[in-house]
């Protein structure tokens, strides 16, 4: 299945799990997306292979970043008109306490989009949203 079939099928059905498994690092870290009305809320279960601090044990720092970056392109997909990835062009990630060994959320806010450029930013939480383990501005190409 092409590119644009996944986006015309998980639009249509609301089933991400097509999307996520055309995206092997995707798959490879467990995302996983549901649909609560327009919203969207990414999850990325607790999983032995994401630990990067076994010490705490803590999710290591690279693998949240994909999470959120890979959660911003999946929000900006399903939010365009165009049936096809967007393009990284700035990616900013503050970490702000450490992520432990649970299930962990991320929700995207599209924050300014142009003809050419759209600007999102990331929120990433475990037990609570009013305590983010990480926040992220996202800058992706929309047109070539």
């Amino acid at each position: 299945m092409s590119t644009p079939d996944i986006l015309r099928y998980t639009r249509e059905t609301g089933d991400f799990s097509r999307m996520i498994a055309s995206i092997p690092y995707a798959g490879f870290i467990g995302l996983q997306c549901d649909r609560f009305g327009d919203d969207l809320i990414f999850r990325l279960p607790p999983k032995n292979q994401n630990i990067g601090n076994p010490i705490l044990p803590a999710i290591h720092g690279g693998v949240i970043g994909g999470f959120m970056e890979l959660s911003a392109a999946i929000y900006l997909m399903m939010s365009q008109e165009t049936l096809r990835m967007p393009k990284i062009i700035d990616f900013s990630l503050d970490y702000l306490r450490a992520g432990l060994d649970r299930e962990t959320f991320a929700e995207c806010h599209l924050t300014r989009q142009g003809n050419r450029v759209a600007n999102v930013m990331i929120n990433a939480w475990q037990k609570s949203r009013s305590q983010p383990i990480a926040t992220a501005r996202a800058h992706f190409l929309l047109a070539d």
